[in-house]
């Protein structure tokens, strides 16, 4: 395994994370912890969950997620070798979570606790804010859109201070942003080195061969203030392994199972299938898993601090964290460019 620096820290995390959110969903607990055992033994320290998880979202199941990780820490007694990483939400259609989606003092507390209480822990490592309280493109909307109607007052530096009171009393170590913008990142980096307050360890934004807007603006700043990237959707929900192009997805397969569901459409235009099918055929030409090289590309990027995998078995699994022994060559990863440049991000 390989490791990287968080933030500005000492803390080393593992360029492989394990994402969470199939656990109580797709996985059972008992599979769940089978999954959190072989990472942990393929050398990964590094584990993400949200209080919202598992996906898709719902009422019966939030919470859900932590739980699973929660009971795991216990039986293991392996807290203190681990990065737990965990989300609060924004705004949204998630009032069933807490009245109040805002990221007022009292709802980062709130929010902080029951996540506590789910894991079973005193800390959680790494904090981040879900999405921004205001309104801004994310969630396949390319442009700014702003129509002189966001309710929302900057309050960055009141959730700064915050963080720096939850990280006093040991209830966090870093702060993180996810789904965030240039701006967001950038202002929030400014006010804490104005104001002697935590500066933001990461952001877990989505990242993969058909979504890269990240390199306009992000990657910069995430490499000149060491403010790494965690990558989510490395696979863009599995469709860069060819499987939906080959007909060998199963029933149990996100775009088959959820495939009304709008945070997956993204992967599952014309236009998004087009630029996909290019990318497994050159893995196959390569004599490559197509998987394998889309992992490996997200492996590779400069601005990466750890790449955000997930899988429904152990077999998936291990061929996932294996990603981080290959390295691309240099004329394949050309020619990844000139895919790119034909065809670029296509699912926003």
């Amino acid at each position: 395994m390989e490791y990287s620096l968080l933030g500005r820290s000492e803390q080393r995390v593992s360029k492989i994370c394990l994402g969470t959110m199939t656990f109580g969903e797709q996985n059972t607990e008992a599979e769940a912890h089978l999954q959190l055992d072989f990472a942990v033994n393929e050398g990964v320290n590094f584990i993400d969950t949200a209080e919202m998880y598992p996906i898709p979202a719902s009422k019966d199941t939030y919470g859900r997620t932590e739980e699973i990780v929660g009971s795991w820490l216990k039986d293991r007694g392996n807290r203190d070798k681990l990065v737990i990483a965990s989300k609060i939400i924004g705004p949204g259609a998630f009032n069933y979570i807490r009245p109040d989606l805002n990221f007022s003092a009292e709802s980062i507390r709130v929010a902080l606790e029951n996540s506590l209480k789910r894991l079973k822990t005193d800390y959680i490592d790494l904090f981040q804010l879900h999405w921004p309280e205001r309104r801004t493109n994310m969630f396949g909307v390319r442009g700014f859109p702003d129509d002189g109607s966001d309710p929302w007052e900057d309050n960055l530096l009141d959730i700064l201070e915050t963080m720096q009171s939850l990280i006093s009393s040991g209830k966090i170590r870093f702060f993180g942003v996810s789904n965030e913008t240039p701006w967001g990142l950038q202002r929030f980096i400014h006010l804490a080195e104005m104001h002697h307050l935590p500066i933001c360890a990461s952001i877990q934004n989505p990242y993969n061969l058909v979504n890269r807007l990240f390199e306009v603006g992000l990657a910069e700043i995430s490499i000149r203030e060491k403010a790494g990237l965690l990558a989510y959707s490395p696979l863009a929900f599995g469709t860069l392994s060819g499987k939906y192009l080959d007909g060998t997805a199963d029933s149990s397969s996100r775009l088959v199972k959820y495939a009304s569901s709008p945070r997956l459409v993204r992967y599952n235009s014309d236009f998004s299938q087009g630029a996909i099918k290019k990318y497994v055929e050159l893995a196959k030409e390569a004599n490559l898993p197509p998987g394998l090289m889309a992992l490996s590309f997200v492996n590779s990027r400069p601005f990466l601090t750890s790449n955000i995998i997930g899988a429904t078995n152990i077999s998936q699994l291990k061929d996932n964290i294996d990603s981080i022994h290959l390295k691309l060559p240099s004329d394949l990863l050309d020619r990844i460019e000139l895919i790119h440049k034909s065809m670029p991000d296509p699912a926003p």
